[in-house]
């Protein structure tokens, strides 16, 4: 099954050249192209590829600006002329990032990680899991000028804070622009669980359960957070962890 791409390059000469490079490799089917980030975000979220080549200096926005308005990321290597961006590139997890004018061993190398990643996903993926945003999805986090690429199964707790969201995964805690109330709407409810009025919890992160004053239970994740349980809420808990 071909690997669905597409390029996002403000010069049309880079964006043709890197077409004549991906001609070797039967497996990349471009299907779009576009010239800037207004126009690949439309373009992403119409033909939801599975990677995208992204330059980073485009007038106006930078790659890092498409990506912070995507909900969801395909896969992504970025294409540059200026190596300062490389260090950020991989703060972000990108899947490779390739200094232009492009050497064709280097996107041979980029292109066989890929294949190699999606492989491991593939095989990796649970089928029961239900909804918009599955476990093994990853989503593109900003804060200010640091970002990341996340997989759900890795963020343990959503924390609200005014307007924003705090996330936790790892050791970082940024902030993003959304409620609650949307998180919970777009992730998995048998995997992300509503604590009470201001936390969301991933239930695989659980690692302490115990009563707590009201009829409510204290619950103590993997990362050390404690968080409860609201008396109403402990009664769909205690319904879905089978107690």
């Amino acid at each position: 099954m071909p690997i669905k791409a597409i390029i996002i390059d403000d010069e049309r000469l880079a964006r043709n050249e890197l077409k004549k490079l991906l001609e070797q490799h039967p497996d990349i089917q471009i299907i779009d192209e576009a010239s800037n980030v207004d126009e690949g975000v439309e373009k992403i979220e119409l033909s939801h590829p599975d990677l995208i080549f992204l330059d980073i200096q485009m007038p106006g926005k930078t790659g890092f600006d498409l990506l912070s308005e995507l909900e969801k990321s395909p896969k992504v290597i970025f294409t540059t002329a200026y190596d300062e961006f490389a260090l950020k590139a991989f703060e972000v997890n990108a899947l490779d990032y390739l200094l232009k004018p492009i050497d064709p061993k280097r996107l041979t190398d980029a292109i066989q990680k890929l294949q190699a990643e999606m492989l491991l996903e593939q095989a990796s993926l649970s089928g029961n899991m239900r909804g918009p945003l599955s476990e093994s999805d990853q989503v593109f986090v900003k804060d200010g000028e640091k970002c990341w690429f996340v997989k759900l199964e890795e963020i343990r707790l959503f924390e609200s804070v005014g307007n924003y969201a705090k996330v936790y995964f790892s050791t970082n805690k940024p902030l993003i622009l959304k409620s609650l109330n949307a998180l919970e709407g777009r992730l998995d409810e048998h995997v992300f669980f509503r604590a009470n009025r201001k936390h969301i919890i991933n239930l695989h992160w659980i690692e302490k359960i115990e009563p707590y004053f009201n009829g409510g239970l204290l619950v103590e994740l993997k990362g050390g957070e404690k968080i409860e349980i609201s008396r109403r809420q402990t009664v769909k808990f205690k319904e879905m962890m089978s107690f």
